[in-house]
């Protein structure tokens, strides 16, 4: 099979896209053509696939340009942002939406009468859990992911400052869009925070253990489902996260849910810097349920069998969405 796999917002490295779905069909041995933004990121391709590249949050002209690209010859094309829905060419494979965002009933109906849509229950969010993490300490923080501004960067900055005098320390691990790098430069140039830019996510989990908490930081325009979280219960940390993230938190009884607002996530950090059995609990309880639902390597053969039953079956060509 060969399948195109496409994004234009995501870091062409993000763990669901290239190191679980794309690394899951390779190791399969079927091709995969990679649509992503890898000049914006300043990423090498993979080896063993082959790479189109479209700048971040392209148009839809030029969306549907790299598209058509990327699908000539291929079974089947899985995208992970619902824009690209509207940027699909005239003469394509079977289409599957990767539902990562949160979209109306409507937007949801119109997708299903046309696509194969991945949700949750389709594909859960998964990790790589890990069998026995130590348990959460009490001097530092953690955020793996996308730094930006709608992400909560300014505020995690401003958390930084606020907890040098407890001696609690910010780890971050992740890419950062442009405008907010130098106000992530100038706060690591001062001490407030640590700073490690894009880490790929197996050396970024290994490096959050340990820690005290894992954040989570959104406002309401990020709709996407915060996959950072099962990294965090994947981990052995309790989870502090703004109300996006709410829903798999409370199931797994595994942190707090707070505003995005600095007095509130740093009551939270404290709180838990206070209560060592609380931390450990919560961690302990996320971890056993991300081993449980959330572990790849036991979702990884049944993501492969339905990418291969997808691009077997007929789709109807006649109009792009």
């Amino acid at each position: 099979m060969r399948a195109c796999v496409a994004t234009t917002v995501h870091h062409p490295e993000d763990a669901r896209i290239m190191h679980r779905q794309i690394r899951a069909l390779l190791d399969a041995g079927h091709e995969v053509t990679y649509v992503a933004p890898f000049t914006y990121f300043n990423v090498t391709p993979a080896m063993g696939l082959t790479a189109v590249d479209v700048a971040r949050s392209a148009s839809y002209g030029k969306s549907r340009a790299a598209l058509r690209r990327g699908v000539r010859g291929a079974d089947l094309l899985i995208v992970h942002d619902h824009r690209l829905l509207h940027a699909l060419p005239y003469r394509r494979p079977p289409v599957v939406w990767d539902m990562r965002e949160a979209v109306t009933p409507r937007q949801l109906a119109r997708a299903e009468r046309r696509h194969r849509v991945i949700t949750s229950a389709v594909v859960p969010e998964a990790t790589l859990v890990s069998p026995s993490p130590p348990p959460p300490g009490d001097t530092r923080i953690v955020h793996i992911g996308r730094l930006s501004v709608e992400r909560g960067v300014n505020e995690l900055i401003g958390l930084a400052e606020r907890l040098v005098p407890h001696g609690i320390r910010l780890d971050l691990m992740g890419a950062a869009d442009r405008e907010v790098r130098p106000l992530l430069r100038d706060a690591q140039r001062v001490g407030l925070l640590d700073w490690f830019g894009y880490v790929p996510n197996r050396h970024a989990l290994r490096m959050a253990e340990g820690a005290l908490a894992g954040l989570s930081l959104a406002d309401t325009t990020v709709r996407e489902a915060p996959t950072k979280i099962v990294d965090y219960m994947g981990r052995g940390l309790p989870v502090i996260t703004t109300p996006q993230g709410a829903a798999l938190v409370e199931k797994a009884g595994c942190g707090l849910v707070v505003p995005l607002d600095i007095d509130a996530v740093l009551n939270a950090v404290l709180d838990l810097k206070e209560d060592p059995v609380r931390r450990v609990r919560l961690g302990a309880q996320g971890h056993a349920e991300a081993r449980l639902h959330h572990h790849w390597p036991d979702h990884a053969a049944a993501f492969v069998r339905l990418a291969e039953s997808w691009a077997g079956q007929s789709a109807t060509h006649a109009l792009a969405v």
